[in-house]
């Protein structure tokens, strides 16, 4: 018996204990962190190049301004998120919320705006000379309070983010178990007890992982503050860049931005905490008696119906209204093919690449677990905690210093994206293997099977929805960049995304109507791919 475990080891190549390692995987995994890892590099090569002048920059009081503002508009966001998604996932989950699968899909759309499309729309729905005050002023109201800077920001981020920690909160809310919270019930606590001592420790993670979310994609947006005029280090970052072309400058920025960037990991490590004893042991928790709202369920559909309404229907409807004044005014609708064309072409691309990238990382950690591949899979992970700016800052540095023939290509935007949105597609893949047994996969080896013939024909097959939940993903995420694409973006290569920008910022609301519609419409088709994938609830 044991000659033939050496036989079939051999074949394997995973057995566990089997000393010999996955060499092929290694190395596949290992180039492509340190692709990934390539920002890091160029940030500490500019930065030991830079000059006294700039390091003397970051001490002036603007720049200790543009990092207080960050970092209070991340925690601002992540916190007002954490208020709005928590009681918006317990009303989806826990409670008989007339309409309930509705309200949990519909309040996830917001996710499909791209923050830089509301922003555009508070402007024009919310600004001063704004759709309201329009509507307003028959009533005497010839100017409405200014929405620029960080009431705005704050308020479009929010709006745009608030998804994320909702998605968390939701998938741990379905997997406690209620059985703990009754027999707290049972013992004389009271409602708001048990939520404290029983309810909360359990999501607490889930809360913690939503709201760091929230807080880098604060960190790395580039389209609410600009347009909202709220210096932020993505826009300190690309005005360093863009206006006076110092490179050192913005790298040192960038550094500060990564050093901001670690403290909230760190911080959301601690609030995390450790897991605790309360959480449910089995696989499948039971089924959860819903808490009846009674009168509470029309605040409860007012709070719902409230969130949908500014997270999808402002958007809309300031897109429609600017685009029927373009047209009754006499604005030629422009064509929108090519485009569409490229957002899809680049969104397309970018989902396969990164779904090749993230096979081997996920198959080198989930099968062949240990030290070196629990640190090649963190450093995979890197690109998606840096902002989009600064990686393609990093990939338009390498293009022009080492790969001259790649610089302002297609190819090099796709690989910039691929470094950007990795994670997205090996966290997908990565859980999809977890959960497949690894002896399907030894017994077609031992079978004779090659170890890329089992991976094509047994593996890709089991865990294909993963890989295309994690594709679909890497897509929406793709289409919606902005920074990347404004950066590394091949001359006479359009997208939806910088046709929306470049009318946009030139305050040609019209223009910006059509392309920001369709780019909303594809936006949540994708959505709704990912979102049709869940269980139905109750």
């Amino acid at each position: 018996m044991a000659a033939t475990n050496r036989v079939l080891a051999g074949a394997i190549g995973g057995w566990p204990g089997r000393k010999a390692r996955p060499w092929l995987l290694i190395a596949l995994s290992a180039a492509i962190v340190a692709l990934v890892t390539l920002p890091i590099a160029y940030l500490a090569v500019r930065a030991a190049g830079a000059g006294p002048e700039a390091w003397a920059a970051l001490l002036r009081p603007r720049t200790l301004r543009v990092f207080t503002g960050s970092a209070a508009l991340a925690l601002g966001a992540a916190a007002l998120s954490t208020l709005i998604a928590a009681p918006l996932a317990w009303l989806t989950v826990a409670t008989d919320l007339p309409f309930r699968r509705f309200w949990a899909i519909a309040t996830l759309l917001p996710l499909a705006v791209p923050s830089y499309i509301f922003g555009f729309a508070v402007i024009a729905v919310f600004g001063p000379r704004g759709l309201l005050q329009q509507s307003l002023a028959p009533l005497g109201v010839e100017r409405l309070p200014s929405i620029y800077g960080f009431g705005g920001a704050l308020f479009s981020l929010t709006v745009c983010t608030y998804p994320y920690v909702l998605l968390t909160v939701r998938a741990a809310l379905r997997r406690c178990d209620p059985a703990i919270e009754e027999a707290a019930r049972s013992m004389g606590d009271r409602p708001l007890t048990v939520f404290a001592r029983v309810l909360l420790p359990q999501l607490r993670p889930a809360i913690a992982v939503g709201a760091l979310l929230v807080a880098l994609y604060v960190l790395s947006d580039f389209g609410v503050v600009s347009l909202l005029q709220f210096d932020s280090f993505t826009r300190a970052i690309y005005v360093q860049y863009r206006g006076s072309f110092d490179r050192s400058g913005a790298a040192l920025l960038s550094l500060m931005l990564v050093a901001l960037t670690l403290a909230l990991l760190g911080l959301e490590q601690a609030i995390r905490g450790r897991p605790t004893m309360s959480r449910s042991s089995s696989a499948v928790a039971r089924p959860r008696r819903l808490a009846r709202l009674g009168l509470w369920r029309y605040p409860a559909l007012l709070y719902c119906a409230g969130l949908t309404l500014v997270g999808v229907g402002v958007p809309a409807l300031a897109l429609g209204y600017w685009l029927l004044r373009g047209l009754s005014n006499g604005q030629e609708l422009v064509s929108l093919w090519r485009a569409a064309a490229n957002s899809l072409l680049a969104g397309a691309l970018a989902a396969g690449l990164t779904l090749l990238c993230a096979l081997p990382v996920a198959l080198l950690a989930v099968r062949h677990p240990g030290r070196l591949s629990a640190l090649i899979e963190r450093g995979a992970y890197l690109g998606y905690a840096l902002p989009g700016i600064v990686v393609a800052l990093a990939l338009v540095f390498f293009g022009a210093t080492y790969a001259p023939a790649l610089y302002q290509t297609l190819p090099m935007l796709i690989i910039g994206y691929a470094v950007r949105f990795l994670p997205q597609a090996a966290g997908s893949v990565r859980a999809s293997l977890h959960q497949l047994n690894p002896r399907v996969e030894e017994a077609a080896r031992s079978l004779g099977r090659s170890p890329l013939r089992v991976l094509a024909t047994i593996t890709a097959p089991l865990v294909a929805p993963g890989m295309l939940a994690g594709a679909a993903l890497v897509f929406l995420t793709t289409i919606k960049e902005l920074p990347t694409t404004l950066l590394l973006g091949p001359s006479g290569f359009p997208t939806l995304a910088t046709m929306v920008w470049s009318a946009a910022s030139e305050a040609m609301f019209a223009r910006a109507a059509a392309p920001a519609l369709l780019l909303m419409l594809l936006s949540a088709l994708t959505m709704g791919l990912l979102l049709w994938r869940e269980p139905a609830e109750g």
